[in-house]
């Protein structure tokens, strides 16, 4: 069964993370990605490691299901082939630094004469206005300058990353919500549109309750470890052998008794101060060794089973190899296994999309260098072989 993609082809200028994880679930979603790359060196992420087998995991991991075509646009046969490739293509996604595209002339205004339906996606770290618009950008400096390091860590201590690229990543699941948002306004419209993708922009989007306290209370965040800014207990807790996570978050429904009861300290379920949500986290200096002391009495299996029975949210703190052996993860089928072309099997994370009709899976692993470069010159542009033989040797391809 078909993706609900399908039939929707994107050509694929971006590198590293922030718009291959983008395409990358595009294609999850059926539609066809065509990686455009740069003759014998690819994208610069083909060389990150660990390497197994010949092929990087970290190429792999952002670039399955997609193919790659090799295709030099620094010259002028490069880009006539592009043009061509855009007047059958419905998006193109690219990261440059604002100004690049111009400069090679494949500009949104040139593009769209070749087809106007073209949807052109320009992803960048700071956007293309604005005074640092031609700043380079990864995602540590993106977490940084959004302010997301300085509420990430133990509270007192110095910034922290946390341990994913929130700044490439929150930017790709936006590039890809505009980008699907604007072929849905195409079926209306008949016409095609620029989309402009900030990752710093996204960093102030993500920074949900800790932007509108500072703009609307005039607190300033800060780093609080594990634990939420209003709702307590909402934190991990160390147990007698390892980690466990409460979430409790009060109101009408408060489970705070339940909690209090399961510690063995039914003395502070009336206490004042802890009377609720809001009012524990302002008490948290005197209620945390509570809590804390109670915690490392029992293991964080005996813990999950006691809230478990009283229906207070928990889980244990996972290790990787715990989440990929843990059997909720098996029973989604998150964890499958992809045949890459030279170097045997691997095993990556599936896609998260599960529709009732529409297939959407992990099937591919990521393309080799090139991979597809005849396959999409043959069919798609109708070259033959002496055409695609001179290009070769023209070093176009």
């Amino acid at each position: 069964m078909a993706g609900p993609l399908e039939g929707i082809r994107v050509l694929d200028l971006s590198q590293v993370l922030f718009g291959p994880f983008a395409t990358m679930l595009l294609a999850n979603l059926g539609a066809e990605v065509i990686k455009v790359e740069r003759p014998g060196v690819g994208d610069i992420a083909r060389g990150n490691g660990p390497v197994v087998n010949g092929v990087s995991t970290y190429f792999l991991s952002l670039n399955h299901d997609k193919k790659s075509i090799t295709l030099n646009l620094a010259t002028t046969e490069g880009r006539e082939v592009f043009l061509k490739l855009i007047e059958v293509s419905d998006v193109l996604v690219e990261c440059f630094v604002p100004g690049t595209a111009e400069k090679l002339g494949l500009s949104y205004d040139i593009l769209k004469q070749h087809n106007p339906r073209i949807i052109y996606v320009a992803g960048s770290g700071f956007g293309q206005y604005g005074p640092y618009a031609q700043k380079p950008a990864f995602d540590v400096i993106i977490q940084a300058m959004g302010g997301v390091m300085s509420i990430t860590g133990e509270p007192g201590g110095p910034p922290v990353r946390p341990g994913v690229s929130y700044g490439d990543i929150a930017a790709g699941l936006f590039l890809c919500i505009a980008t699907l948002a604007a072929l849905q306004e195409r079926h209306i419209s008949g016409q095609g549109q620029m989309i402009d993708i900030s990752m710093l922009d996204c960093q102030i989007t993500v920074l949900e309750n800790a932007l509108v306290r500072y703009l609307n209370a005039g607190e300033i965040p800060s780093a609080l470890g594990t634990r939420h800014p209003v709702y307590t207990p909402f934190q991990v807790f160390a147990t007698k052998d390892g980690y466990i996570a409460v979430a409790i978050r009060g109101g009408l429904n408060d489970q705070w008794p339940l909690f209090c009861a399961a510690l063995g300290r039914v003395d502070i379920i009336d206490d004042p101060r802890f009377a609720d949500g809001w009012l524990r986290t302002q008490n948290y200096e005197a209620l945390e060794p509570i809590m804390s002391e109670a915690m490392k009495a029992r293991t964080t299996g005996e813990w999950i089973k006691e809230f478990e029975q009283v229906g207070i949210p928990c889980g244990p703190v996972n290790t990787i190899p715990q989440v990929v052996a843990d059997p909720q993860v098996a029973a989604r089928g998150m964890v499958v296994e992809v045949h890459h072309p030279t170097g045997g099997k691997f095993r990556v994370a599936n896609t998260p999309f599960k529709f009732s009709r529409s297939k959407c899976r992990v099937e591919r692993a990521s393309p080799d260098l090139g991979g597809h470069t005849e396959e999409i010159l043959t069919s798609l542009l109708g070259m033959s072989g002496e055409e695609i033989s001179r290009l070769r040797e023209l070093n176009v391809i």
